[in-house]
């Protein structure tokens, strides 16, 4: 082989280490929902109540009652901040954290899985001379780390989520008694109620909401984070506060263009039923468009890009900050060692 073969060809990139995945991606997910997890709650809200100003309007109708109308009126008219407001003056403060626990429970196997299924396929689409992933890799890619992540973990999490958040009760009143309890108890009873595939109701759904999100959340991670490596000239990792910004954009990204089957998923996962998955889907799509309209389809986009965004900022800045704290140790660790083997070594050859 001549010096000018050895020089053209580029160094592959080191593989990540997965098994810190699994680390760094739970203290990430774990900051992000502590932080985030009301606006979630208040999306919700926002997502199911017109069709529950749908009922209501029925049962003033029928009971010739406008005034119960009138206020069904004027809460479905309600912005985000009314809604939170709403909920913590009848519910209380704790309330906006209803279903906290699902996602707590969730979120460390959840991001464990989105970070390290994400690395995998990259890994997989990669350039075998460079060890380089395209654009469209990182898209794939970010598309299977997306259905992964739901079919493992993020719908049994987000239908008992949706069940605990949809529940119009009083946690500052300990004689208010809901039907689920917590997040252990509600899985418990849809799965004595309801069997155990309900909780996997709109797990399609699910799938196509995550491998968007993911897909565009990281093409648009990877693509800024390259832009700005290029443009300070390194490879070292970029400052905590640029993370933050690229990972703030790249998370509003993908509820800008997949609300509607945010929607349709929420209102599918929030009531029980027996219908097969296409009927479910048909009937909840037609009703929201008969009942509500079509810009229906989009209640819940301003708090969700306000969660979703600023949940993807915190989660990718801490992500970076613990892998690459946990990857220095591990580093620091190996150099001690091999200076201690060394130091063995020397003495026993002066000896």
């Amino acid at each position: 082989m001549s010096s000018t073969d050895s020089v053209s060809k580029p160094t592959p990139k080191p593989k990540k280490n997965l098994a810190l995945h699994l680390l760094a991606g739970g203290i990430a997910g774990a900051c992000e929902a502590l932080t985030c997890h009301p606006l979630d709650t208040i999306k919700v809200r926002l997502q199911l109540r017109g069709e529950r100003a749908a009922a209501s309007k029925m049962i003033g109708l029928n009971a010739a009652s406008s005034q119960a109308t009138a206020a069904a009126q004027a809460r479905a008219k309600a912005n985000f901040i009314q809604v939170g407001r709403q909920i913590v003056q009848k519910e209380g403060f704790f309330s906006l954290y209803k279903g906290l626990g699902a996602v707590l429970g969730g979120i460390v196997p959840k991001m464990a899985i989105r970070f390290s299924s994400f690395e995998h396929y990259k890994e997989l689409l990669a350039d075998k001379n460079t060890g380089l992933t395209s654009s469209a890799g990182i898209f794939v890619a970010g598309l299977g780390a997306g259905i992964t992540e739901s079919i493992l973990v993020v719908t049994p999490m987000d239908v008992i989520k949706i069940r605990l958040q949809a529940q119009r009760h009083s946690m500052a009143d300990p004689l208010d008694v809901p039907k689920y309890r917590n997040a252990v108890h509600c899985a418990y009873v849809m799965i004595r109620e309801e069997g155990a595939g309900s909780l996997y109701k709109g797990v399609a759904l699910t799938a196509l909401r995550q491998s968007t999100n993911q897909a565009a959340n990281f093409t648009v991670y990877s693509f800024l984070k390259g832009k700005l490596q290029e443009m300070q000239g390194s490879d070292n990792p970029l400052p905590s506060y640029q993370t933050l910004l690229m990972g703030f954009v790249s998370g509003a990204c993908g509820p800008l263009f997949n609300a509607p089957i945010d929607v349709i998923k929420t209102r599918i996962q929030k009531n029980p039923s027996k219908e097969s998955g296409w009927v479910r889907f048909t009937n909840v799509t037609s009703g929201i468009l008969k009942n509500e309209g079509w810009t229906a389809f989009y209640k819940g986009t301003t708090p969700r890009v306000l969660r979703v965004a600023p949940g993807q900022a915190i989660t990718f800045m801490v992500y970076e900050t613990v892998y690459k704290f946990f990857t220095d140790m591990s580093k620091n660790v190996t150099v001690a060692e091999v200076e201690k083997a060394h130091l063995a070594a020397t003495e026993s050859n002066e000896q």
